[in-house]
């Protein structure tokens, strides 16, 4: 995961499906039922490695509804077992997706989706190089497993990490990422695709056909403390953001600048990363400000 600039470091099914378009931040499931708010959907990346997931559900804005849309679990990897890509969690994802209960139903209660981050583990395998529509289809139906096991509402897609080539492994190919969505918005229907917009996949989407486009739900700028919209067939601004925020390393004022930009231009979505324990009220805050016209409280 790129992280300020870099500082360590996301297809079409048949034609006849439509991908379902996730609520945005103003439509999405409120904290309470007079909870509201209106604005882009909110992202928060936690590394958990480090950090509690839970910890996203402690912010909320004045007006009773959540501070953040999306939870994201930093990040399950892509490995290679000498044959094909396999799905591998370390011990810290391995954990929050077994304490469910504490780290992930606490947050659908409160109307905060849960996604999987899956990235590559310097082993070859990643998004950008299956060699066949049937091997994307493998690795999608061990993702769509793991998200129906864990009761998670979807997956993030990373292509870094991955050093192609390692182990023998295919060099990437213009058709892999779009197998991989296909087979994903097949078996995972009503569940949410986002893109982490780099590496040779994010070549590959920029020129694609907007029918593959159209089966992501989210697509974010993927380096922190700029402001760079992806462009992918299919996908408009209103499921996009161009804001990219560290939280442990992007300054407050180019974040709250990042913010009112967003709001500025229309964008539906605004992406943080690296979201820690304890309280970040005051940083969050500023830029829910921007975003919604409220404040944000730690809880």
């Amino acid at each position: 995961m790129k992280k300020s600039m870099k500082f360590g470091i996301v297809a079409a099914i048949a034609a006849m499906v439509a991908a379902p378009l996730v609520p945005s931040a103003a439509t999405a499931a409120p904290a309470s039922a007079a909870a509201t708010k209106s604005g882009p959907t909110s992202i928060a990346y936690v590394e958990v490695n480090n950090d509690q997931l839970a910890n996203v559900g402690r912010y909320t804005l004045s007006g009773g509804a959540n501070a953040f849309d999306v939870a994201i679990i930093f990040a399950a990897n892509i490995n290679w077992n000498g044959s094909k890509a396999v799905l591998v969690n370390n011990d810290k994802v391995q954990a929050t997706l077994d304490n469910a209960a504490t780290q992930i139903k606490p947050l659908q209660a409160k109307g905060i989706k849960v996604s999987l981050s899956v990235l590559g583990n310097h082993q070859g395998a990643g998004i950008a190089n299956f060699p066949t529509q049937a091997a994307a289809s493998d690795f999608a139906s061990q993702i769509a497993a793991t998200v129906s096991k864990y009761g998670l509402d979807g997956v993030d897609l990373d292509d870094e990490y991955s050093d192609y080539g390692a182990n023998g492994t295919p060099q990437p190919n213009q058709q892999s990422i779009g197998w991989l969505i296909t087979a994903l918005r097949a078996q995972m229907p009503g569940k949410l695709i986002s893109f982490y917009d780099i590496g040779p996949a994010s070549s590959s989407l920029s020129s694609s056909s907007s029918t593959i486009g159209s089966k992501l739900d989210y697509a974010w700028n993927p380096y922190y403390g700029t402001y760079s919209a992806p462009s992918i067939p299919g996908l408009g601004k209103d499921r996009l953001s161009a804001a990219a925020v560290d939280i442990q390393n992007t300054a407050q004022s180019t974040a709250v600048s990042l913010a009112q930009r967003t709001k500025a231009d229309g964008y539906g979505v605004f992406m943080t990363y690296n979201l820690p324990g304890g309280d970040k009220s005051a940083y969050v805050s500023a830029l829910t400000q921007k975003l919604y016209g409220q404040a944000a409280t730690y809880r």
